[in-house]
């Protein structure tokens, strides 16, 4: 899905967008380990699954560029619209240390 065929099918409420677009853990964690920049496939935790990125990709939260060479190159970027949600990966830490300095 396209981000503008998301945004025809989009929820009413903002944050149930955001959720349809991050809901799954491994998704956060993508975009986590991409805010720095472009990995490579290989770089990835071998435990995310090829189809969340084949769904963030669709949803223009990242690009994913094949390059033609042996071994196979396969890299990703978070687009403008991925590097987006930084304030709520951010928003997301501080909630989770704080929580975990509580909870000692």
């Amino acid at each position: 899905m396209q981000a503008s065929a998301l945004s025809a099918a989009c929820p009413a409420c903002p944050v149930e967008t955001t959720l349809t677009l991050i809901s799954d853990k491994w998704k956060v964690l993508i975009l986590r380990d991409l805010m720095p920049g472009t990995k490579r496939f290989g770089e990835l935790k071998k435990s995310i699954l090829t189809a969340q990125l084949r769904q963030m990709e669709a949803s223009g939260l990242l690009t994913r560029t094949v390059y033609a060479e042996v071994p196979p190159r396969v890299e990703y970027t978070l687009t403008d619209l991925g590097r987006s949600l930084r304030p709520v990966l951010d928003a997301m830490e501080a909630w989770g240390t704080a929580y975990q300095e509580n909870a000692r």
